[in-house]
């Protein structure tokens, strides 16, 4: 059992960002975000608060269907493995520049 201090209720959640509870259910459905059930009460974690914000913003702002943000998030994801990886390979080659001038 989580700690549910650090929850966010989705009925207040929806509430203060002025949407509708369906839209947490639709995002769930997608696999884009998590729900917690405790206590016959659903929850968010915080940490997905972030993404969860930015769907909103893609939906509600810029009329982006569910699919549209799945296949969004998606791609944003990948592009941030990508740039990891790509800082991790600069840093490698960074390395290997220096012991190689020495």
């Amino acid at each position: 059992m989580m700690n549910n201090k650090s929850l966010i209720l989705i009925k207040q959640f929806c509430l203060y960002n002025e949407i509708e509870n369906t839209f947490i259910k639709e995002l769930h459905n997608y696999g884009l975000v998590e729900i917690v059930v405790e206590e016959n009460e659903e929850y968010l974690q915080p940490e997905q608060l972030p993404a969860i914000e930015k769907m909103i913003r893609m939906h509600y702002d810029l009329k982006i269907n569910f699919e549209g943000i799945d296949a969004i998030y998606h791609l944003l994801n990948k592009i941030e493995i990508l740039q990891q990886h790509l800082t991790s390979t600069q840093n490698k080659l960074r390395i290997y520049e220096e012991h190689k001038t020495l």
